[in-house]
């Protein structure tokens, strides 16, 4: 099994708006995407200082799996049009489990 976990800081100018609708649209892949077989988004809990604002965790069968979903296109739809136009910083690695 592959997990993948992404971390995102926004910018300054990130309106609640915008991360609303980055939840929305990455919450929105599973029913698009069957080869997620977990997947769990959302914003920090605000506990620690110095902590991303986002976090994405997905789980795959597989690498192939992991490797659709990466390049699917509606995945690189919500990257391209609701992630990246608010991203100030990105972290990102892939476990075997």
């Amino acid at each position: 099994m592959i997990r993948h976990i992404v971390l995102f800081t926004w910018t300054e100018e990130a309106t609640l708006a915008q991360k609303a609708g980055v939840l929305a649209a990455l919450r929105g892949l599973p029913g698009i995407i069957p080869q997620i077989r977990s997947y769990a988004v959302g914003m920090d809990a605000g506990i620690n200082q110095g902590n991303h604002e986002f976090a994405v965790v997905a789980d795959f069968d597989t690498e192939d799996d992991y490797l659709t979903y990466r390049d699917h296109p509606d995945h690189q739809k919500v990257i391209a049009h609701h992630v990246k136009p608010i991203l100030a910083s990105r972290a990102a690695v892939q476990l075997e489990l």
